[in-house]
């Protein structure tokens, strides 16, 4: 049994409300559950109730047990002086206020709807599944996980503006640096993502601002600063990097003292750091401003043309400084400048448009909408249940779904739950 569960029996009624009584046998009619409190403090506030004719007005606290009231302290926590009912799944024992009278409890256990009961034990009871409502899925109207899908998406976003928030207090409200930041982190993919942000923290993006003319420095800032350039190598090309970098340490005093080394275990070639950190350093020196021109852009295509950049090159003929390759140019391609779009421009696309005062929801979601879906085995294992992914707004959108509702089990906060509870 979760307390979550009794929060939606509670909310929207889902028990017998003919001839409610208080465990002291206490008449209760309920004209208003309440307003569920998502923050600390008594569960539903403002309920308004009539105990023994006499109407009440103030907070609800639900526990499993009543003893449970003890167990949370709640007893010293001046924030429950106003709680008008308990409510409990099994009463166990009276609770009292401060001046020794009883908080009137209602007990659910005999009275819950049985239908909404078994739908319960259905849903989070039954032997382990990769999702609770996984053999349920399919049969949810595709109203309810249209509108909860798309809701997703945006709960997505609000939590990466979260993290662009503590970056941009930590670049004192430098957009320009936290778009270099987050674009560092997701050049590096999954393998490399750490590596690369602490990369990017390592030095003041000041410096890549007045180095954006010189594509050689740099490109030895990054490689440098990233700990590839600590090799003996004899090509005349490392030694300029080595030679330039050896310059910029010593002008802007550069450390790596926190910088995560590179890996290269299990990557493709084209996904190699020394390509990458080439990349990055050419999207900088085409696009001083970056950050502007990315806000300025409305459509996928101009958001594309802004991301099509090749290497230095050097390596249109290499993947590492060791060996030479066949030729090919090593350009951004769209299924990666997709995972740039969807993981960087649109979270601070979203951010930057709030913090204009303007809405950002409409933009984001065309825009998503019209990005390719992205491919992992989570997305798999959905679509087998349901063909859903056709976007990467739908991507996304499922992934907090799994990642912040079915594994936490939080079925009942779930529209797609509470449909099932409701059947």
């Amino acid at each position: 049994m979760q307390e979550a569960f009794l929060h939606y029996i509670w909310q929207f009624k889902k028990f017998d409300t003919t001839a409610l009584k208080s465990t002291r046998g206490e008449g209760i009619t309920l004209r208003n559950t309440g307003h569920p409190n998502l923050h600390g403090g008594p569960d539903f506030f403002n309920a308004q109730l009539e105990i023994d004719g006499i109407l009440w007005v103030g907070n609800v606290e639900l526990h499993i047990k009543s003893s449970d009231w003890y167990v949370h302290h709640h007893e010293t926590d001046l924030a429950y002086d106003n709680v008008i009912l308990h409510v409990v799944y099994e009463h166990d024992t009276d609770i009292f206020r401060k001046n020794n009278s009883v908080i009137p409890t209602v007990e659910l256990k005999d009275i819950i709807h049985s239908k909404v009961f078994h739908n319960y034990q259905h849903l989070l009871m039954a032997p382990h599944k990769w999702i609770n409502c996984e053999s349920d899925f399919a049969n949810v109207d595709d109203f309810i996980v249209d509108n909860w899908l798309e809701r997703l998406y945006i709960e997505r976003l609000e939590r990466k503006s979260k993290t662009i928030e503590e970056l941009l207090y930590a670049t004192k409200n430098d957009w320009e640096a936290v778009l270099f930041t987050l674009l560092a982190k997701n050049f590096g993919l999954k393998i490399n993502g750490d590596a690369f942000l602490s990369m990017a923290k390592s030095f003041d993006f000041s410096i890549i601002r007045k180095l954006h003319s010189q594509p050689l420095q740099l490109e030895a800032l990054l490689y440098g600063q990233a700990g590839v350039l600590d090799k003996d190598f004899e090509e005349a090309y490392y030694l300029s990097l080595v030679k330039e970098y050896h310059f910029l340490k010593q002008k802007f005093n550069l450390s790596t003292t926190h910088v995560i080394p590179l890996q290269y275990f299990r990557l493709r070639p084209p996904n190699f750091p020394t390509i990458r950190l080439s990349q990055l350093a050419m999207l900088y020196h085409q696009h001083p401003n970056f950050f502007a021109k990315l806000m300025a852009a409305e459509t996928l295509e101009n958001l594309y043309q802004l991301f099509r950049v090749g290497t230095s090159e050097f390596w249109t003929t290499h993947f590492t400084f060791e060996k030479t390759s066949k030729l090919s140019k090593k350009v951004l391609t769209n299924n990666f400048i997709d995972l740039l779009l969807i993981n960087t421009v649109l979270p601070l696309k979203f951010s930057y448009l709030k913090h204009q005062g303007k809405n950002p929801t409409e933009l984001n979601l065309q825009l998503a909408q019209m990005i390719s879906p992205e491919k992992n085995n989570i997305i798999t294992a959905f679509d087998a249940l349901k063909p859903l992914a056709t976007s990467a707004m739908l991507t996304q959108a499922l992934l907090q779904l799994k990642t912040e509702y079915c594994d936490k089990n939080r079925c009942m906060k779930c529209a797609i739950g509470n449909s099932i509870l409701a059947k």
